[in-house]
Order: C-alpha cells, then structure tokens, then sequence
C-alpha cells in the first residue's frame, strides 16, 4: 500500500481533496493532506505576506519528518506542482513518485508566473491589487477558498536535479477546461520525455470533485 501526500492549488486547502481521500483510504493506503502557509483559516496577513514557494515546499517537508514517512507519493494538483516538484527535489530520496494532477511541471529557474498563461497573469494582478500581496480567489467557486500568497507564484523555483530521478512521474492532464487550460504545451513536452508517463481526464480542472473515482483509480 502508498502513502499518499496530497497538496492543493492555488487558493485551495486539504479540504479540496475530501471527496478522493476516502476512496484512497478504503483501499487501504494512507493519506496526509495538506493545507499550506497563508491558506490556513487562522493565518494572521504577515503569515500571508511572506509565505512563498520555499515556505510551501518546507511544509511538506515537515509532514514527511513529523510522520516520518518514505517511499511516498506526492500528489500536486495546479500550483500545487510547483510544491512538490520544490519539495522532491529536496527530499533526500523520500519521495519515490510524483502525480501532477493539471499541475506545473517546473524546470530550474521557472516560476508559476513563467509557466502560466497571460490571461492568468492578469488574474494574479488583479486579485492582488488589493493589498500586493495577497492574491483574491477568482469570483464564484468554492467559499472556503482563501487569498493566496503572491510571493508564491512569482519565486522562482531552484532545483538540483534530485527531483529528475524521482523513479516513476505522473502528468495528469484535464482536457475539459471551459475557460481555457495553460497545460497544453506542457502535455505535448512531457508527452516527447520517455521518463514520464502522461494521462487524459476530459474533466475540468477541479478533477477530484467532478471525477473523484476516475482520480482515485489513476493514483
């Protein structure tokens, strides 16, 4: 059986994994999800303001001490690549597969910002225009959302290659986006790369609500 470490996007927490972690559970695997810095209900602004790629990535990180977990599983979904690809990279041989679920696949030196679309940018703008450093959920979708922090979407992530010999790598890729996804390019490269393996969900982007069993089966 796994051992499952299941990190949200942007503006998300663990909550937005509940309706695959039981499935998981049943099955017999175990489960930690997270919720990172700055998107906790009780997170005061100075928590959000400086929380960014690296504070997130340490967050895993510290589950995987406090657990004291190995040979584990880290699940990504969107921004949430960013994470673990940050955390894998770091983790000493701990992690022995990645899942991004409609996630960035970084490479050294790229940030959320770098990897996504202009319509996305302006999203990130505009929902920070606020206060600079808290970026507001785009309108409608779930109220548990939160502001997420800027600072995490536009640090660039460093990356030794550790991360590289990861021994098995998943893309999941959500090809029932309405407005629009930014992972298509990023598909057709992982697609060309013997290394990972990539797979269709004609979902939307939240897939573990729309699809939480077709989610579940792929992990």
């Amino acid at each position: 059986m796994a051992t499952f470490v299941l990190v949200p996007g942007a503006w998300h927490g663990a909550w937005s994994f509940d309706p695959v972690i039981p499935l998981l559970e049943r099955a017999g695997h175990t489960v930690h999800a997270l919720t990172l810095t700055g998107l906790r209900p009780d997170d005061d602004a100075a928590t959000v303001a400086t929380a960014n790629l690296d504070t997130h990535a340490d967050d895993v990180l510290r589950l995987l001490d406090r657990a004291h977990v190995t040979d584990v599983t880290l699940v990504g979904h969107s921004y949430g690549g960013m994470v673990i690809s940050a955390a894998a990279d770091r983790a000493g041989g701990r992690v022995t597969r990645l899942v991004h679920l409609d996630a960035y696949v970084p490479r050294d030196g790229e940030s959320c910002w770098s990897s996504t679309t202009d319509g996305y940018r302006q999203k990130f703008l505009a929902g920070a225009a606020t206060n600079g450093y808290a970026v507001l959920p785009p309108a409608g979708g779930d109220p548990r959302r939160r502001p997420h922090p800027f600072a995490s979407f536009t640090q660039a992530i460093r990356l030794t290659g550790a991360v590289d010999r990861v021994p098995r790598r998943d893309f999941v890729y959500c090809s029932g986006w309405e407005d629009g996804t930014p992972f298509t390019h990023l598909r057709t490269r992982l697609q060309a790369d013997p290394t990972w393996q990539v797979h269709d969900l004609p979902t939307v982007h939240n897939a573990m609500r729309e699809a939480p069993r077709a989610v579940a089966a792929l992990l």
